[in-house]
């Protein structure tokens, strides 16, 4: 990857220059990774991670009304919990195609084409009243959606440096947060007091004001077309925003250096959106290892959202609404989670960093290759990790032997805060590991996790009625169990295999260019 020139625009401002806090804590010789304010990074992240809220809303929203749905339609239920692994593996697969692409074309034609796909299914399931359009359209709807989480990182990726990046869990984390705990509520509502259809008619009309709001004024900051945000993105990639505040930095002399932008026009490219870039992720021994036991992990998340309907009208005979209500201890644990584990992250990171006599700078991407990132993100995820399984457990032997309410409700705040934080942690590491690809690691990491979730939500029913609940949650948890040997592994010679990896693309970058001086 070609290093950025140490200085990207020739200053002819006085020390009143509103960008100063970008650059507050870097000396002379060293780049500010981003000329974007620390409150417009916030602003960015949390607008970014608001849009990947629809892609868990769009399924969590449906729980609820599971039972309905099936009645109206005279399908069995088992048809229904079909349309929710569908979606699953089409949330997998879509975000394979989009993040390559907005890796090289930019944040804000992606966006544009995720939610011109959303808004069409929407529309569309929000008029049919057929069991096959439904699966289909549901399909469609998780295409258009579940790129936008690929995205949401790929901003992170573009905005945040390692040594920050717990600071800005919370803000990135909003929408994967939100969505557990109010999408079910909202469907409840729609379900019980209005007809099913009101949901994607919610969905729609939301999404569209959203939408609108984002195209308008969201920046756009993929690096390989605004640099670090002192070049201005082409007219396909512009927005208000950008109009603005690169006509405020020309009005104060911020001039472009023309060598600068003329690299940065070369790595700007409109391809045919392709899963290439994110099977180059999944292949590597490392982040493998990651993909294993996360995807593992949340199999068994899915296996407890799905089958939390079926389980709380039959166990506890709540209706619609109550149900909805249950999943707002998942998203309470996952707020927390956003609010507690960004601190621990940074914290560790930084006593590492003393150890290896690396110094933590703001704002400015410093070489990790040989500082052992995975140990610093491990020792947080790792027991984590194993506290998600145990509370999982605990949830289907509680459910299954019918205790007080209370205690299940417990037990699912426990599971979102674990699994969430545990989730946030690794999505971090992914990003450290993959810093000029992060949307394609993102969608390399939704890519396993959606697949196992689409097979671990057909599988609970059946599960369950054939072991009980307690034994159906228990044989998931220990098949998580057995992939986390994985991770320890990493811990110990992932800086190695991360080395060899860099080592190689340098390799053929150097080919690249000796072929090109030919």
């Amino acid at each position: 990857m070609r290093r950025m020139s140490s200085r990207s625009v020739v200053e002819k401002t006085s020390a009143s220059d509103p960008e100063k806090e970008a650059r507050q804590e870097t000396s002379p010789e060293q780049e500010a990774f981003s000329v974007f304010t620390v409150n417009q990074k916030r602003a960015m992240v949390a607008v970014g991670s608001l849009a990947s809220f629809f892609s868990p809303l769009s399924s969590s929203i449906y729980f609820p009304a599971l039972d309905t749905i099936a009645d109206a339609l005279n399908v069995t239920t088992s048809k229904i919990d079909l349309t929710v692994t569908t979606y699953l593996i089409m949330q997998g697969v879509a975000p394979m195609l989009i993040a390559g692409f907005s890796d090289t074309a930019g944040r804000r034609p992606a966006y544009i084409i995720c939610f011109a796909i959303y808004l069409a299914a929407n529309l569309g399931l929000g008029l049919q009243n057929d069991y096959g359009a439904l699966l289909g359209l549901r399909c469609l709807q998780s295409a258009g959606s579940s790129g936008t989480v690929a995205l949401a990182n790929g901003l992170v990726g573009d905005l945040i440096t390692s040594a920050e990046r717990g600071t800005y869990i919370a803000f990135a984390s909003l929408g994967s947060m939100l969505g557990p705990s109010l999408s079910p509520i909202i469907g409840g509502l729609l379900s019980q007091y209005l007809n099913w259809h009101w949901i994607f008619w919610f969905l729609l009309i939301f999404s569209g004001v959203f939408f609108a709001l984002l195209a308008w004024f969201l920046p756009e900051t993929c690096r390989k077309v605004v640099a670090d945000g002192s070049v201005p993105p082409p007219a396909l990639n512009q927005s208000v925003s950008d109009l603005i505040r690169h006509r405020n930095r020309k009005a104060r002399g911020l001039l472009v250096e023309e060598a600068k932008l003329a690299e940065v026009r070369n790595n700007y490219a409109f391809r045919v959106p392709s899963p290439m870039p994110t099977l180059r992720v999944v292949v590597d021994l490392e982040t493998g290892a990651i993909l294993l036991a996360t995807g593992l992990m949340f199999a068994g998340f899915y296996a407890v959202m799905t089958g939390a309907t079926t389980s709380f009208h039959e166990v506890y005979h709540l209706n619609n609404i109550e149900t909805g209500l249950m999943y707002i201890p998942i998203g309470a644990g996952g707020i927390a989670s956003a609010f507690t584990t960004g601190r621990l992250v940074d914290w560790n990171y930084r006593r590492h960093a003393a150890r290896a006599g690396l110094p933590v700078i703001r704002n400015v991407r410093q070489d990790i290759s040989n500082f052992n990132i995975e140990r610093a993100r491990l020792e947080v995820a790792l027991p984590l990790y194993y506290l998600s399984l145990v509370s999982m457990v605990a949830y289907g032997w509680v459910l299954g032997r019918k205790v007080n309410l209370a205690v299940p409700i417990i037990l699912l705040f426990i599971c979102g805060w674990t699994l969430n934080a545990t989730s946030q942690v690794l999505n971090a590491l992914m990003v450290d590991l993959w810093p000029g690809r992060s949307a394609a690691a993102t969608a390399a990491n939704n890519l396993f996790r959606c697949e196992l979730g689409a097979a671990s939500s057909a599988a609970i029913t059946p599960m369950s009625e054939a072991m009980g609940k307690g034994w159906a949650y228990t044989t998931l948890a220990l098949i998580s169990l057995a992939a986390s040997p994985t991770l320890w592994i990493m811990m110990r010679s992932g800086i190695k295999w991360r080395q060899k990896r860099l080592r190689k693309e340098q390799e053929k970058q150097q080919e690249k260019e000796a072929r090109g001086s030919h």
